[in-house]
């Protein structure tokens, strides 16, 4: 079997890519985003905040879950999500220096 396209790439590169494509849908971001402001796990008031059905919100969140970026736990009948800190400072650390590059003036 030949190499996929993804096997030209760093697995950093790959890793990047994962989560980027998990925050590639609106939904998605305001989940994390509301999830962000929450001091403890939320179970099932996300679907009251996000504009969508409870199923697709679940997939959502199943895409969120898959990627890392939050966690969920089973309490009683529902699952509890939050944001995965660890995950999130990996996903800064990649991204700070293409924004310390950024920052810095160097052409044109």
């Amino acid at each position: 079997m030949g190499l996929s396209k993804t096997d030209n790439f760093t697995a950093e590169e790959n890793e990047l890519a994962a989560f980027a494509k998990a925050l590639g849908h609106p939904a998605r971001v305001a989940i994390i985003k509301y999830l962000s402001t929450q001091a403890s796990c939320v179970c099932g008031s996300i679907v009251e905040v996000i504009p969508l059905a409870q199923a697709t919100v679940s997939q959502h969140l199943k895409e969120l879950k898959n990627a890392g970026l939050i966690q969920g736990n089973i309490e009683g009948n529902s699952i509890c999500y939050c944001l995965n800190p660890e995950k999130w400072k990996k996903f800064k650390a990649m991204l700070e220096p293409t924004f310390n590059y950024i920052e810095q003036p160097v052409c044109c």
